[in-house]
C-alpha cells in the first residue's frame, strides 16, 4: 500500500513486492495488500473483483506503513450489500485488536475519508473490506500522512458539525475546550477528542451487532424495577390475550414462561385453545394452569381459527388493558412493567405499543424494529405497530373485538378500529424492544400463498378503514409484500397550484427543470412563478422571456436582493395565485409525471401541513427520504446515499408516513397554511433551515407533515449556490444552526418519527 503526505510532501513509499510465492496481490493505484481470509477473487464474469465468503474477510500487509502521527483513511467501493463499513487494523507487536482499530461505514458511490492517529511504529496493519458475505470491488484505497495543523483543522471541524457534545460550539472553540477538559481530567487532549470523534462515526447496524448492542445496553435491574412498581399509584390489571393453535410444545412452554417470569405482578393470563390436535399442546396448558391462578384457559370444541380464538380469550379477560401475545413468541421479563410505566406518565392512553425484535430457531434475537411515535400514515401503509400492543379493554369491546374475515391481518385490522379519531395523546409508544417475534413461525417461512392471504386481509382492513373515516380514499397493494397505498381524492374542481422556482443565471439548469415540469406533469390546473435574482447571463433572461412566451402558466417576476432563499419564496408566494402552494428548486426534474397530482392529494387533507417528495441523486441515490430532527445537530435526510431500490429501514423509502419535517427543495402546502404560520423566516434563516423551521411551526399550528414516496424526482442539490466553502458562508452556517438549537432545543433531538435508540449521527437508522 502507498502511503503518502498530505498538502504538498512528497510520496513517502513504494511499492509493495509480492512477498508471498505463488500469492496473488491486490494490485490497485495505490494499494498493495494480501487477501488473508474469506476472500477470493471473482472467477465468473461481473462487474465486482473480489467475493467475501464470510463474515470476516481480510487483506494483510507488513510493508510501507502508515508512520507515526496523524493519518487519513480514504475508501471507496463498489458491492452489492446495502451498506458497507470497512475496518483498519493496527499491529504494534501485540496482535491485532478491536480497539487499535478504524472503522468506517462508506459511502454510496463516493470516496469516504477518516482520520486516525499512529502513535508509535507499526508492525502490520489488516483492512477488513466488509462485515458479511458479498461482492465488492476498491475503486480507491490511500494512507496518506497529515500535518497536524491540518489534521487539527479537520478533526474540529467534524466535531463542531457532527457531535452532540460540541455542535454548539465555532470550529475554533472546539480545541481550545478540549486541551481545558483534558488539565481538569489529567488526560492528553488527543484521547479525548479521538473518542468523540469515533463517536460521529459509530454505526451498529442491526444485521451484524445488534448482539454487541444489546450487551452494551443498560437496563434496570429487578430490586430496581420493583421498588419503581411498589411507588406507582396505579397498578392496572393486564390481561394477555393467547390464541392457541398447535404450536411447537417447547416454543409454546417458551411463551408462557415469558408471561410467569413479569416483573410487574398484575397480569392475567386468557389462554384460548382453538382444538390443537396435537395432545402434548394440552399437556402444556394445563401444566401452566395448576402452576398459577393467574392462568386461565378455555379449551374451544372446535376450530374458528385465530380470530373466533382471540374473542374466546377476550371473553375471559377482567383487566383494564389487554396485551396480545402469539403463542409462540416471548416478551421481555421487563414488558408489563414498562407498559405500567406509560400508563402512569400517560393515564389517557388507549393503545400503547413497544419495539420488537425476532428470534431465531436457536433463540438468538436479531433484527430490532425500532419504531416511530404514533404516525397514522405509516399505520395505513403497514402495520408498524404489533408487537406488543397494548389497548383498553373496553376500547377493543366497543369495535367489536376481533372481526372474523381478518385472519392473517387481525392484528393490523383491530389497531386501525381502535386508534380511529385519537389523538397522539392517546397512542403511546414505549421505546423499549419488549417483545420477541418468533421468525419463521416453524421448520419454513410463510409460503407464497400464505403471504397473499395475509396481504389481501391487510388490504381489506386497510378499504374498511378509509370507508368509515375517510370515504373518498381507496388503497391498493404496495410495491412489498404487505404494505398498501392509499390514494386521496383531489377536490372537484381541482385547486390551482402555483410552482415557486427561484433561480439566477446558470440556464443549464433551469431549463431542463421548468421544461421537465411543463412536460411532465399531468396536473390540469397550475401557474409556475420563475423568480429572477438579479440574473445577468444573457442566454438565461432569453430563456425566460421565451418560455413566458410560449406558456401561459410561466410568469417571471423580478426579485433584485442580495440571496435570500426564505424572502425570495415569501416573495413569490405573495404573488402567487393558486390555493396551492410548490416551492420547487431550481435543479429539479420530475421523473413520474402524476408527481404533483399525489403531492396535492395530500395537501388537501384538513389535516395535512407540508407535504414532501421523494427526491434522487442523478446517479439514482437517495437526496431525501424525508427529514429526521437532531441528525448532525439540527437535522439530516432520512436515508441518504441509499439506492433508488432500496427499502430503506422496514420498507420506510416505500412508504407514505407522517414526518417531522420535508425539504423545500420539492414542498407542497396549502397557501391558507403558509400564511398562518408567517411564510419562512427570512431574518434569522435566510438560507439553511428554513425549511425545517417552517414545518415545525406548521406542525406546532396542529398539522401533520408528510412524505411520500409516490413524487419521484431528480435533485442536482444546491448546485446553482455552491457549497458553503468560504468564512463567511460558514459563519453564516453556523449562525443559522445556532438559531435552530436555541429556538427548538430538545425537540430536534427527540422527533416522534424516529426512535431514541437510533442514531443521531447518519442518515441510515442505524443504531445509537
Amino acid at each position: 500500500m502507498d502511503f503518502t503526505y498530505m498538502k504538498g510532501v512528497d510520496e513517502l513509499s513504494k511499492r509493495l513486492h509480492q512477498v508471498v510465492e505463488h500469492t496473488p496481490l491486490v494490485v490497485y493505484p495505490g494499494v498493495h495488500i494480501l487477501p488473508r481470509n474469506q476472500i477470493e477473487e471473482c472467477q465468473e464474469k461481473s462487474c465486482f473483483n473480489w467475493r467475501a465468503t464470510g463474515n470476516d474477510p481480510q487483506f494483510y500487509t507488513r510493508q510501507a506503513l502508515p508512520l507515526p502521527g496523524w493519518n487519513m483513511l480514504e475508501v471507496a467501493m463498489e458491492h452489492d450489500q446495502p451498506s458497507v463499513a470497512v475496518r483498519l487494523y493496527m499491529n504494534f507487536g501485540e496482535g491485532f485488536k478491536q480497539e487499535q482499530s478504524i472503522y468506517l461505514p462508506l459511502k454510496s458511490g463516493r470516496v469516504t475519508k477518516r482520520l486516525f492517529y499512529v502513535p508509535r511504529k507499526l508492525k502490520a496493519i489488516r483492512f477488513d473490506p466488509m462485515e458479511q458475505a458479498g461482492n465488492f470491488s476498491i475503486r480507491h484505497l490511500r494512507i496518506a500522512w497529515l500535518t497536524p495543523w491540518f489534521a487539527h483543522d479537520r478533526l474540529a471541524q467534524r466535531l463542531a458539525n457532527m457531535h452532540y457534545s460540541w455542535r454548539a460550539m465555532s470550529k475554533g472553540e472546539v480545541l481550545p475546550e478540549l486541551k481545558r477538559k483534558a488539565r481538569e481530567q489529567g488526560k492528553h487532549w488527543r484521547d479525548l477528542a479521538l473518542k468523540d470523534y469515533e463517536e460521529t462515526f459509530e454505526r451498529v447496524t442491526a444485521r451484524r451487532s445488534y448482539r454487541q448492542w444489546l450487551k452494551n445496553h443498560k437496563v434496570l435491574g429487578p430490586d430496581k424495577i420493583r421498588r419503581v412498581i411498589e411507588k406507582l399509584p396505579y397498578k392496572p390489571l393486564i390481561s394477555i390475550l393467547v390464541p392457541v393453535y398447535n404450536p411447537k410444545p417447547e416454543w409454546l412452554e417458551e411463551c408462557l414462561n415469558s408471561v410467569l417470569e413479569q416483573q410487574y405482578p398484575n397480569w392475567q393470563l386468557c389462554i384460548a385453545d382453538d382444538a390443537s390436535t396435537d395432545p402434548r399442546v394440552r399437556e402444556v396448558l394445563e401444566a401452566f394452569a395448576e402452576r398459577d391462578s393467574r392462568v386461565q384457559v378455555v379449551y374451544r370444541a372446535g376450530n374458528g381459527h385465530i380470530c373466533a380464538a382471540s374473542n374466546s380469550a377476550l371473553a375471559l379477560a377482567k383487566g383494564e388493558y389487554v396485551a396480545l401475545l402469539d403463542h409462540d413468541d416471548c416478551l421481555s421479563p421487563r414488558a408489563l412493567f414498562r407498559v405500567a410505566e406509560a400508563l402512569h406518565r400517560h393515564p389517557e392512553a388507549i393503545v400503547l405499543y413497544s419495539d420488537e425484535d425476532k428470534l431465531n430457531e436457536q433463540g438468538e434475537r436479531y433484527d430490532p424494529h425500532f419504531k416511530a411515535q404514533w404516525n397514522p400514515d405509516l399505520l395505513l401503509a403497514q402495520n408498524y405497530v404489533s408487537h406488543l400492543g397494548v389497548y383498553r379493554a373496553d376500547r377493543v369491546r366497543e369495535v367489536g373485538g376481533f372481526r372474523e374475515g381478518y385472519e392473517g391481518s387481525q392484528d393490523h385490522d383491530l389497531v386501525l378500529r381502535c386508534t380511529a379519531g385519537l389523538g397522539a395523546d392517546q397512542v403511546i409508544h414505549i421505546p423499549h424492544v419488549l417483545y420477541h417475534w418468533r421468525a419463521g413461525k416453524g421448520s419454513t417461512a410463510l409460503s407464497s400463498r400464505q403471504k397473499d392471504y395475509t396481504s389481501e386481509a391487510g388490504l381489506r382492513a386497510v378499504q374498511s378503514a378509509l370507508a368509515v373515516s375517510y370515504p373518498g380514499a381507496r388503497a391498493e397493494h404496495g410495491s412489498l409484500p404487505n404494505t398498501y397505498r392509499v390514494h386521496w381524492p383531489l377536490p372537484d374542481p381541482v385547486p390551482k397550484v402555483s410552482l415557486i422556482v427561484p433561480t439566477r443565471d446558470r440556464v443549464e439548469i433551469l431549463r431542463p427543470c421548468v421544461d421537465a415540469i411543463l412536460e411532465r406533469t399531468d396536473y390540469p390546473n397550475l401557474e409556475l412563478l420563475i423568480l429572477d435574482n438579479d440574473s445577468e447571463c444573457e442566454e438565461t433572461l432569453a430563456y425566460m422571456q421565451e418560455v413566458e412566451q410560449r406558456d401561459a402558466r410561466v410568469r417571471v417576476l423580478r426579485w433584485s436582493q442580495p440571496f435570500n432563499y426564505s424572502a425570495i419564496n415569501n416573495f413569490g408566494a405573495a404573488y402567487a395565485q393558486g390555493e396551492i402552494l410548490a416551492l420547487v428548486n431550481n435543479d429539479i426534474e420530475p421523473i413520474n409525471p402524476e408527481w404533483l397530482r399525489e403531492m396535492v392529494s395530500h395537501a388537501c387533507r384538513p389535516d395535512i401541513g407540508c407535504v414532501g417528495a421523494k427526491l434522487y441523486y442523478p446517479n439514482d441515490t437517495i437526496q431525501h427520504g424525508g427529514v429526521i430532527l437532531g441528525i448532525g445537530g439540527v437535522a439530516g435526510h432520512a436515508h441518504k446515499y441509499f439506492s433508488r431500490n432500496s427499502p430503506g429501514y422496514f420498507s420506510r423509502l416505500f412508504l407514505t408516513q407522517n414526518l417531522s419535517a420535508v425539504t423545500a427543495a420539492c414542498l407542497v402546502v396549502r397557501k391558507s397554511v403558509f400564511d398562518e404560520v408567517g411564510g419562512l423566516n427570512e431574518v434569522d434563516l435566510p438560507v439553511a433551515f428554513n425549511d425545517v423551521d417552517f414545518c415545525l411551526r406548521v406542525r406546532e399550528a396542529g398539522y401533520r407533515n408528510l412524505w411520500t414516496p409516490h413524487a419521484e424526482l431528480y435533485h442536482h442539490e444546491s448546485i446553482s449556490r455552491g457549497a458553503d466553502n468560504n468564512s463567511q458562508k460558514r459563519a453564516r452556517a453556523l449562525g443559522e444552526a445556532t438559531y435552530m438549537r436555541s429556538t427548538w432545543g430538545d425537540k430536534l433531538d427527540h422527533d416522534p418519527a424516529y426512535n431514541p435508540n437510533l442514531t443521531l449521527v447518519h442518515e441510515d437508522f442505524t443504531l445509537r
